[in-house]
């Protein structure tokens, strides 16, 4: 039984993805965009919440109303290891499109990218928070972006 550490679900999530998506936040983060600036600091006093992998996607996969899962944070990357495990264990139920929104460039986790790329059908948001800059929409997500300098990519084949 593998699990994975997190702090809140939103079973049905209208606002970070184009379509509803299952959103799962991290508990881990650097701070490296400066708390003052994130957007979900508060997370870090709430509890975490341990739950098996297999509960997880099979909550996912019989919801009806979810079309992808969103991962964000805190920071899901300083989560690697327990977020490729549940990706990979989704991939055995379905190939919806997993969202990770990360607040880092693509070469400060080019050795992450590598390992999820076999995993498919997987969209990265890269970039920090600046702030003073303006929102801008991704097309990609479907959604407003905060910083100029944060784009999305769809990794994989």
């Amino acid at each position: 039984m593998a699990t994975i550490t997190i702090k809140d679900i939103i079973d049905e999530d209208f606002v970070n993805f184009k379509v509803p998506s299952m959103t799962l936040m991290f508990p881990k983060c650097s701070m490296k965009c400066g708390k003052n600036y994130c957007q979900n600091y508060q997370l870090i006093n709430e509890p975490d919440i341990s739950i098996d992998i297999e509960e997880l996607c099979n909550r996912y996969i019989n919801n009806p109303i979810s079309e992808a899962v969103v991962c964000q944070g805190l920071e899901p990357m300083d989560s690697f290891d327990e977020l490729y495990l549940f990706i990979k264990t989704l991939r055995q139920y379905c190939d919806d499109v997993v969202v990770i929104y990360t607040g880092y460039d693509e070469i400060e986790i080019k050795e992450y990218i590598d390992k999820l790329c076999p995993l498919h059908n997987i969209i990265i948001k890269f970039g920090r928070y600046i702030d003073g800059q303006s929102a801008h929409y991704d097309n990609i997500l479907g959604v407003n972006l905060a910083s100029d300098n944060q784009y999305s990519k769809l990794i994989g084949d």
